[in-house]
């Protein structure tokens, strides 16, 4: 069994929280491990389970790798999307990799941003799926109704199932709240999860009943693919042309085949604000708080606090989550509405909607401190043995000031070594270099000053992490 995991998501409900390039399943939301690895984690460790095989955007596979590394948990690959198209194309594309070895391969297909507290009750329903799936079932894993929740899609069952599944009667949309309380009273509906259980020629076949012009195209995709060690990067055209759709409506909604395995393990999709107060622990007045937090005479509220003090007073049934360049604040029956804030930030070209003030990459990472009309200043890590790539800037010029570590710079055709409280300038359209050949993080400051201080305004002529 090849467990599969569906990274490709952006988590905008959870703005400010998680943006573009860290969405919410790099994130330590609910403690101290992100919802990828533990989603990883806990798929691993099911009997019979082979290396992980990720799904996800190719501008987040440095954060992936280098959470993987953490884990010490090696994948069979990173396919490598170059732009979204839902799961259904993403499934398909492991699909096609995997019956290249296998033809009778058997994909557990999981979202990386869902939450499984209980995973031996996972584990016995992934048990309990499978002899259905080997014999060609298309199995996904209903979650039995903790409430009457309109945030959730129903999938209702015909109720002449045994232990390894029901067949499927319908799938229902994310309901009223009216419709939510019959569909519970109903007692044949699931909430639908998303997570499924198949054999990848299975999966195959069906697509190329309902849904026949998107498996030629994700072959061509993968076909024309580039590898770079563990990473498949897949055709940009070929995938870009594939039609974009979920596994529910491009199969699931219209085969034959699918069935439900029930699942009561305290599930959660993490998918809004709402979720997470369900998950935290409260005070006596119904509050979840993280971080350095006043909240006078609040209830019922949800209050996250990153960088500074945030006081609340006089208020109930709130969403409060500080960063340090954007604060959210919305009623919480209306935090399902955050994902219009994000598409309105994007149609406007601002940065919040993509990154925070610190931004990873593969070296380390930098912090935007100041930013004003002609000139930025930020920190910078890198982490020992790592270098910058050798590039030039054709729009500024950067002056540098160690303040940690040991930086190897290089500079035009010059080389040098500076320690802690030494500096350099790199004028304008001077090909440079930065490196940290100690043991110790390198940290120092960089003071940019030009007439354009954006991120593209970089040409690269060497790298070692393939972005040149």
């Amino acid at each position: 069994m090849i467990p599969v995991i569906l990274s490709g998501g952006m988590g905008s409900r959870l703005w400010p929280l998680s943006r573009r390039l860290s969405p919410k399943q790099f994130l330590p939301l609910t403690g101290e491990t992100s919802l990828l690895a533990m989603t990883v984690q806990h798929a691993s460790q099911l009997p019979g389970a082979s290396a992980p095989l990720l799904v996800c955007n190719a501008d987040h596979r440095f954060l992936v790798s280098e959470q993987m590394a953490g884990l010490g948990i090696a994948p069979d690959s990173l396919i490598l999307e170059p732009v979204g198209r839902n799961t259904a194309p993403a499934v398909a594309a492991a699909a096609l990799y995997a019956v290249k070895t296998d033809p009778e391969a058997l994909l557990l297909v999981l979202p990386a941003d869902h939450l499984v507290p209980d995973t031996t009750a996972f584990a016995q329903a992934v048990a309990a799926g499978t002899p259905s799936a080997m014999a060609g079932k298309l199995v996904t894993f209903g979650i039995v109704p903790a409430y009457a929740s309109t945030g959730f899609g129903y999938i209702r069952i015909h109720r002449s199932g045994d232990g390894g599944g029901s067949p499927i009667s319908a799938f229902i949309e994310k309901p009223d709240q009216a419709k939510a309380e019959k569909l519970i009273a109903d007692g044949d509906c699931y909430w639908n999860s998303g997570m499924f259980l198949l054999r990848a020629a299975t999966y195959l076949q069906e697509l190329e009943r309902f849904a026949p012009k998107m498996p030629p195209m994700v072959a061509r995709a993968l076909a024309a693919s580039q590898r770079d060690g563990d990473y498949i990067f897949l055709d940009h055209d070929a995938f870009s042309a594939c039609p974009s759709d979920s596994i529910d409506y491009a199969v699931m909604e219209h085969t034959d085949k699918g069935l439900v395995v029930p699942l009561e393990c305290g599930w959660s999709d993490v998918g809004a604000w709402p979720a997470l107060w369900d998950i935290f622990p409260k005070d006596d007045q119904g509050n979840s708080t993280r971080g350095d937090v006043m909240a006078v005479k609040t209830s019922d509220s949800l209050v996250i606090s990153n960088s500074r003090l945030v006081a609340t007073l006089g208020v109930d049934n709130l969403v409060v989550v500080e960063t340090p360049d954007a604060i959210l604040v919305a009623g919480k029956d209306h935090a399902q509405g955050v994902k219009g804030i994000v598409e309105a930030l994007q149609a406007a070209g601002r940065e919040e909607s993509d990154h925070h003030t610190k931004v990873d990459r593969p070296w380390g990472s930098y912090e935007s401190l100041l930013a004003v009309d002609g000139f930025q200043v930020k920190r910078i890590i890198v982490h020992p043995g790592q270098r910058l790539s050798l590039q030039l800037h054709h729009r500024r010029q950067e002056h540098w000031v160690v303040v940690r570590g040991t930086a190897k710079v290089t500079c035009g055709e010059e080389v040098s070594t500076l320690r802690p409280n030494q500096s350099i300038y790199i004028p304008i359209e001077t090909k440079h270099r930065l490196d940290n050949p100690g043991t110790t993080n390198l940290e120092l400051i960089e003071v940019q000053i030009g007439d354009y201080l954006g991120e593209d305004d970089i040409e690269r002529f060497e790298d070692e992490y393939g972005r040149v």
